[in-house]
């Protein structure tokens, strides 16, 4: 059953909904101001903290092997438990962080709860959700992260305001505090671990890492990271140093992109019913190259012709991300083995941290460069991507099924 969004009906799952809420609010709420709040609290320089971030970037990016093993060993439920616990003492253990290393060394303990939590989640989004209905619930749940993440900006927005050591302090405990409200949600979650016969064979990731047709799935994945990550790391800084248009287009290129997502997810969906997935993948690609174009041009134009065409081409650009996540995110969860998905899912995962740890660098590298160069580079990694996708069907058959069929003919 659908909902006039086009989203499935949360029914019995409440919780499991009811839970990323809580988890996406808090982290909405101190992600936006991570790098003031140690300015604030520490006598950490600007690169002195980046570094220790960095730092902890890499520590834990080889952590989504071992998360994968724990999640096909443990289940997801007890991984997405000890996740939030985890998050809540690292994010507590911010309260007395002074020092380079120790903000690297609990952020690295930070990340490794989100690690868990997040290698976690798809697989019980795979297990709750039938075949056919994948896209719509992947879709749901994204909707539901980016509306959880809006209005912990909001709230760490009146804690900037406030600009004190206590509200950032507050911040601090808020987080944790929706950590374990998290916890405590998922307690009642079914376990949904895949039994195993006791005399199956021994699998692990030697399976995982010979499997090249889901090799290729991953590579796909990294060209639609590379999108992703635009938002974050290469908007804020185009809009408000290269073109020079006012601060407040940034907050406003945000403010729509997570309207965008939060109500018109499930409606794009629907819409991609009946398409193969991996010509969704590709058009995602190609929607991106028409924004990046969009952005271009707002360089050349006046200051108020430039904001207009900066906001139309940021929902141009939501549309590329409502096309291609929900697919990209079905199609890997459906290719995996029931009794592997761990694993799988893990590696698929790994796409992000590869993405979140190089295109910080690269993009500033390429925007140093000249105003246009990173949308150029960005453009050619988009085209090349969607023609590589379209490859996949051939190998991976999860890849050439069509989106939603199954749940269009019950609706």
């Amino acid at each position: 059953m659908l909902t006039r969004l086009g989203f499935p009906s949360v029914g019995e799952h409440r919780r499991f909904v009811t839970a990323i809420v809580a988890d996406t609010v808090g982290s909405g709420l101190f992600m936006p101001i991570t790098l003031l709040y140690f300015l604030a609290m520490t006598d950490l320089s600007l690169v002195q903290i980046g570094s220790a971030l960095s730092l902890s970037a890499l520590l834990t990016m080889p952590g989504a092997f071992v998360i994968g093993s724990l999640v096909d060993r443990f289940g997801p439920r007890r991984m997405m438990l000890a996740g939030n616990l985890i998050q809540a003492v690292g994010m507590l253990a911010y309260l007395w962080a002074d020092s380079l290393l120790v903000v690297a060394l609990w952020t690295t303990l930070l990340n490794i709860g989100r690690q868990s939590f997040w290698g976690s989640f798809g697989n019980v989004v795979t297990a709750i959700s039938a075949p056919g209905e994948r896209e719509l619930w992947f879709g749901f749940l994204q909707a539901v992260r980016n509306l959880g993440y809006s209005v912990g900006g909001v709230l760490a927005g009146i804690a900037l305001q406030i600009g004190t050591d206590i509200a950032y302090q507050s911040v601090v405990v808020v987080n944790a505090v929706t950590f374990v409200l998290a916890y405590v949600l998922l307690l009642d979650v079914p376990d949904h671990r895949v039994a195993r016969d006791d005399d199956a064979p021994l699998e692990g990731w030697a399976v995982v890492l010979r499997d090249r047709a889901y090799l290729r799935l991953v590579l796909g994945q990294l060209g639609f990271v590379a999108g992703m990550m635009v938002l974050n790391f290469a908007l804020p800084v185009y809009v408000a140093e290269t073109i020079d248009l006012p601060g407040w287009v940034v907050g406003a290129i945000f403010t729509v992109n997570t309207a965008l997502v939060g109500l018109g997810q499930g409606l794009v969906v629907r819409r991609m019913t009946g398409q193969v997935r991996a010509r969704m993948m590709g058009l995602a690609q190609l929607i991106f190259v028409v924004s990046y174009a969009m952005f271009v041009v707002a360089g050349w134009l006046p200051v108020w012709l430039a904001v207009a065409v900066m906001l139309v081409g940021s929902v141009v650009y939501t549309f590329g991300e409502l096309t291609g996540g929900p697919v990209l995110s079905a199609t890997a969860a459906e290719a995996a083995p029931d009794h592997l998905r761990g694993r799988y899912l893990g590696l698929f995962q790994l796409s992000w941290g590869v993405g979140g740890a190089v295109t910080p660098v690269a993009f500033t590298w390429l925007l140093a460069h000249g105003p246009t160069t990173l949308w150029w580079v960005l453009s050619l990694v988009a085209v090349v991507s969607a023609a590589y996708l379209q490859t996949l069907p051939r190998l991976l058959p999860a890849a050439g099924l069509r989106v939603t069929q199954a749940a269009e003919r019950e609706a």
